[in-house]
């Protein structure tokens, strides 16, 4: 196959990550017969230096002209104190609702040799961690109205929550679908003790439900699932949840596997054009020190080659490769601990490598 990726290097540590990870995927092009070209995107902190807007519309197109998109990370304290618009967060934000990417897949998956690595117990790692956050990405609150106004003397400001059926209804189905490919069980996050959207969340899961007779389906308050995902991970297969909640329960499942660094993502919606990226921030306190874990990113290359090519085979091949690299003490200082071998970001690309 003939691919055109898309590469949004970004900040901090966004060009080395994804560096190693380009470097995987030309190894696989290689050795499987295919082509991809790279289209470099600037987007984030960079694009704000080199265009004044943290996505211009001309880098916006690049990626909608692609098969896929691979991104690093953004941001950093260079930008903090730009207004809301300008920041290179504003970036991202602007890519998922410019590409239609509705759909935010993070799994939540504790690699066995880095079980010691869990800030939990032991005896709650034991029982295994492995569920997948599908977070709304492109609605709620992110994408509300923002104001601030003065209002009898003093600043008040305001963000609003709109959720519609339809929005709902369409990430609402991707639960129940992953659901049916997993081990079936469904558990919607919302806070419908409180708040409207949460209870037309529930209505149109309600609705939906009959549809998916084989999937044993839940709710509950973000609140409680907070602390169930540290409690008893080992509880949840998929969660299904709005755009906020979304993001603080994947960041929060993301570090009781050991390693934010270790966990890739994937956002789609109704085409195969995806944007890939892993979850982790610009970590700019050691941009350029070659100490970045690329495991997030090379797998979320993997997750490009199986949800936007159908490459099934080239991304167990990577997958396979990475659980190899660990099984021989292989770490970053991410995720480093006693009788393992310390080794750079560069390393970690070589070690993967080795192993394709």
């Amino acid at each position: 196959m003939n691919k055109n990726i898309a590469v949004i290097r970004g900040d901090g540590i966004g060009p080395e990550i994804v560096g190693q990870a380009i470097r995987v995927l030309d190894k696989i092009a290689q050795q499987y017969g295919h082509s991809f070209t790279y289209t470099e995107v600037d987007m984030g902190g960079c694009a704000i230096d080199k265009w004044g807007e943290p996505l211009p519309k001309a880098q916006l197109d690049k990626c909608l002209a692609s098969d896929s998109v691979l991104l690093g990370a953004v941001g950093g304290p260079k930008w903090e104190g730009m207004e809301g618009s300008k920041r290179p967060e504003k970036g991202l934000l602007s890519l998922r609702a410019g590409m239609g990417l509705y759909a935010n897949n993070r799994p939540a998956k504790l690699w066995p040799q880095l079980a010691d690595a869990s800030p939990l117990k032991p005896s709650i790692v034991a029982k295994g961690i492995d569920f997948i956050v599908v977070r709304e990405l492109i609605g709620g609150v992110y994408f509300g109205e923002h104001k601030t106004e003065v209002v009898n003397g003093e600043k008040v400001a305001t963000d609003v929550m709109p959720y519609s059926e339809h929005e709902i209804e369409r990430i609402g189905r991707i639960g129940f679908e992953t659901a049916m490919k997993r081990r079936k069980k469904l558990c919607c996050v919302d806070k419908a003790n409180v708040l409207d959207t949460s209870r037309l969340w529930r209505a149109v899961m309600h609705r939906l439900q009959p549809e998916y007779p084989e999937v044993e389906y839940s709710e509950m308050f973000v609140d409680n699932a907070a602390m169930q995902i540290c409690k008893d991970p080992s509880q949840f297969d998929v969660i299904v949840t709005e755009n906020m909640f979304g993001d603080i329960l994947s960041d929060e499942a993301s570090m009781i596997t050991g390693s934010i660094g270790m966990i890739p993502s994937s956002s789609l919606g109704e085409g195969t054009c995806g944007l890939y990226e892993p979850i982790h921030g610009s970590a700019p306190d050691i941009a350029g020190q070659n100490k970045a874990n690329p495991i997030g990113t090379i797998l979320a290359a993997a997750m490009m080659l199986k949800y936007s090519f159908d490459m099934d085979a080239e991304a167990a091949a990577i997958e396979a490769a990475v659980n190899r690299v660990l099984d021989k003490g292989l770490r970053t200082g991410d995720c480093m601990a006693e009788g393992c071998t310390l080794v750079t970001c560069t390393g970690m690309g070589d070690a993967v490598l080795a192993e394709l």
